[in-house]
């Protein structure tokens, strides 16, 4: 996607809203006219959809609380204290501070605003048969869906129980289908959540059999063709790997294992990241954009690098970085403090021009050159398939070869049939998914009883459902 098409989306994203400050979701179409207009021939149902990836690409969701920041730091990435006012209590799990519920709120009201802006855009398109040609159609409908179930997954992630067999009948969320309504919908236990998420994304799944990225593949380009630039949209490869990750978390590995090889037996399509990549100092590809099967962009990225993580200009209290202790230990740095493995460095300096001596996080920081994966933040990638075939795979050999073709990969060596693989596929989690916010959702699906302190000395967190689940803000349950 380029600048001045961005550009063009979001204003047509602001004309919209698509929703308006109304009721308890905020949720409802300001201008049926617009509505009218908008959705009167193709360019516009162009437009709009578009408009439904800027929403996502924002702060409030992918372009930094679900990805850079909030989640990120739930997950104990960073060494925090309380002269850090911004995530500090996120960091220590206070869901009562004011600063969090906020934050939480707007992640809360952003999803549920960009779902109900969905079922709009869907509603829209029943209303005009005709308006697009079947197959425009039935791949604008499965991105839109798969769209909807990831939103949905990703509150229940966060705000639901910890999904076990006892906690999976607990109440949780509540899902929001095609029908727009400012009717507050009820809370539903989380497996019928689960339920209707993997409804939407088998149903995306056949909307999107005729995807181009099946025979294609990705097809990078600087057009602004709908059908290219596939791993930018929520493309059939997307759902597979979504399906893959909703399953495994739903406890049903065998299903998240079918799903991951579909992608896996593609792989090709999304090629590793090279050593020339790796050593490329001007214009680094540190997202290794070829292996992601789906990305957001976000044209606030480099601004929100430099608020979080910038070692030059930020104070030692306020910069979100690790400790070196931490940094060192999880990429197994040796007696020289370097490491083989492609994710420590470049995505990890000392910075230029400062009187830091520890190194801090560079993988979003602006490159020289406009190149088409700047302003990219990846949401699903290769190597995640990898990850959960290893973790569903019953062949115990077969499960360490996934393992090690990601460590292989990354510049590292196999492991020996001796490895202690939940360990070893933990410090690949660690590794793999700085600033993706991948990490607290492994801990909480694995209902990991201890977290190590982000801060050095500091005694481990001692996990459970009043730290893994975050209270609903109050502009939900207040309707409960």
């Amino acid at each position: 996607m380029k600048r001045n098409y961005i550009n063009l989306l979001i204003s047509v994203a602001a004309l919209l809203g698509l929703a308006s400050c109304q009721n308890f979701l905020d949720v409802q179409p300001e201008d049926k006219m617009l509505e009218q207009t908008v959705f009167a021939n193709k360019q516009g149902v162009n437009l709009a959809l578009n408009g439904l990836y800027v929403r996502i690409g924002s702060n409030s969701l992918y372009g930094q609380n679900l990805t850079l920041s909030t989640v990120d730091v739930m997950g104990q990435r960073y060494s925090l204290n309380s002269q850090n006012t911004a995530y500090y209590p996120t960091s220590i799990y206070s869901y009562g501070d004011a600063g969090v519920k906020s934050k939480m709120e707007d992640i809360w009201r952003t999803s549920y605003s960009t779902i109900m802006n969905i079922n709009s855009f869907l509603q829209n398109l029943d209303a005009k048969p005709g308006l697009l040609d079947a197959k425009t159609d039935s791949i604008y409908r499965g991105e839109a869906i798969a769209m909807r179930a990831m939103l949905h997954f990703d509150m229940l992630r966060l705000f639901g129980p910890m999904y076990s067999t006892v906690d999976s009948t607990q109440i949780s969320i509540p899902f929001y289908d095609k029908t727009v309504s400012s009717v507050a919908r009820p809370l539903l236990p989380a497996n019928e959540v689960m339920k209707n998420i993997v409804t939407d994304l088998n149903n995306a799944e056949k909307l999107l059999e005729k995807d181009p990225v099946i025979t294609n593949g990705v097809m990078s380009s600087t057009s602004s063709d709908f059908m290219v630039n596939r791993n930018y949209r929520f493309n059939y490869f997307a759902v597979k790997a979504l399906q893959a990750r909703v399953n495994l978390y739903r406890g049903d590995k065998a299903i998240a294992l079918a799903a991951a090889k579909v992608v896996i037996q593609n792989a090709s399509k999304f090629p590793w990241t090279t050593l020339a990549n790796k050593n490329e100092r001007v214009n680094p590809d540190r997202i290794f954009s070829t292996e992601m099967i789906l990305g957001t962009y976000t044209d606030q990225l480099y601004k929100t690098q430099n608020a979080l993580f910038d070692g030059a200009s930020l104070d030692n209290i306020v910069i979100l970085a690790p400790s070196t202790a931490s940094l060192t230990s999880v990429f197994e740095t040796d007696a020289s403090g370097l490491s083989a493995d492609y994710r420590y460095d470049p995505h990890w300096e000392v910075p230029a021009n400062s009187s830091k001596t520890f190194r801090t996080f560079k993988k979003y920081a602006d490159i020289e050159k406009k190149l088409g994966f700047r302003n990219t933040i990846p949401l699903l990638k290769i190597s995640e398939m990898y990850y959960i075939a290893a973790e569903c795979e019953l062949d115990q050999n077969q499960a360490l070869a996934y393992l090690n073709t990601v460590r292989n990969n990354r510049g590292l060596i196999n492991l020996g049939s001796t490895a202690n693989f939940k360990n070893e596929l933990l410090k690949e989690y660690k590794k793999e998914f700085f600033g993706e916010g991948q990490l607290f959702y492994y801990y909480k699906r694995t209902n990991t009883a201890s977290i190590p302190s982000g801060v050095d000395g500091a005694p481990a967190y001692t996990m459970d459902a009043s730290k893994y689940v975050v209270p609903l803000p109050l502009s939900e349950s207040q309707f409960h």
